[in-house]
């Protein structure tokens, strides 16, 4: 693709998000949202490969019926309401609808499916667009949206993300599919405490959005399509192991690193809202997720290329 051309898809990409993050009424939202789905379209399938096609046809398809369940809402709100503000979702069947298209968009679970095929079927620099940037106009739907969603169905959305997040993570091997259940995951926890408190809401993101870009450019400077192909990192350079580990450890949650503040935090306040079952499940499906993080940290620091099992280094 000509940097003219990319030039032009990535800024619309950027007005996209933009446009609804600073919107106050819904058509404009929607502009923005509907912006931002066609612009990553052809980044997804630049590569002229049927995989690729089909990730971007996977993604176009769930994007745009999100995007019209969001104006339907809308629809429906101001048709009983009169007002087309964002901030004053005030009709309750709308308010479901929209945090269920919200859930599509943003690949929660149980509406998760799209999302592991789509960054399986683009290369590791679109599915770093697609987990981090594409999450921003939703989330900031969310956000404005909050006082009215309904608390109950993102309680239960997040954590059916958080287990499935973790739990379909663990039979994976290629890293894409892994980034997205891990996506899932925190998407999860975010929706978790979505309806609680909305300011741990965002610093779990901006952690998140760290984190995520941070390790999708170790794996694209590492060209680590595969677990098996982590192992060879340590042969290229001995630093950029060192960050993929604690990278991957500050993801999985574990303490001292940056990744346990946010999950401290949610913990902490979901208990302080007496919803001890909740915390308890969550933190569980914590553990499932950090099991795959550190498969992968013990493949990419602890073993040595041709057998990633039996062969440890020497010290």
């Amino acid at each position: 693709m000509s940097p003219t051309i990319y030039t032009i898809i990535l800024s619309s990409l950027a007005t996209g998000t933009i446009v609804t993050m600073t919107s106050f009424h819904w058509l404009m939202a929607w502009i923005g949202l509907e912006l931002n789905t066609l612009a990553i379209i052809p980044i997804i399938s630049t590569l002229h490969h049927p995989r690729s096609t089909e990730a971007a046809t996977k993604y176009f398809l769930t994007q745009a019926a999100a995007s019209a369940m969001i104006l339907f809402s809308s629809m429906i709100n101001a048709w009983n309401t009169g007002t087309w503000d964002i901030t004053q979702m005030s009709y309750a069947p709308s308010n479901t609808l929209l945090s269920l298209a919200l859930a599509l968009k943003l690949g929660l679970a149980p509406a998760h499916f799209w999302l592991p095929e789509v960054l399986q079927g683009s290369t590791l620099l679109t599915a770093l667009i697609i987990t981090t940037w594409q999450k921003l106009a939703p989330m900031s739907l969310i956000y404005m949206t909050m006082n009215n969603l309904p608390s109950t169905i993102l309680l239960m959305l997040g954590l059916t993300s958080s287990t499935i997040g973790g739990w379909s993570g663990l039979n994976q091997t290629q890293t894409r599919k892994i980034m997205a259940y891990s996506s899932i995951a925190h998407l999860g926890w975010m929706a978790m405490i979505a309806s609680i408190m909305s300011n741990i809401m965002i610093m779990n993101l901006m952690v998140y959005l760290m984190m995520t870009t941070a390790l999708f450019i170790s794996l694209i400077c590492s060209k680590s399509k595969t677990i098996q192909d982590t192992a060879t990192t340590w042969t290229t350079s001995p630093i950029l192991a060192i960050i993929m580990m604690l990278l991957l450890l500050s993801l999985g949650g574990l303490p001292p690193l940056t990744g346990f503040l946010p999950k401290w935090l949610v913990l902490e306040e979901l208990i302080m809202q007496n919803l001890i079952p909740m915390a308890t499940a969550m933190a569980m499906s914590a553990l499932l997720s950090l099991f795959f993080y550190l498969r992968l940290t013990y493949t990419t620091t602890l073993t040595l290329p041709p057998n990633t099992l039996q062969m440890k280094f020497k010290w």
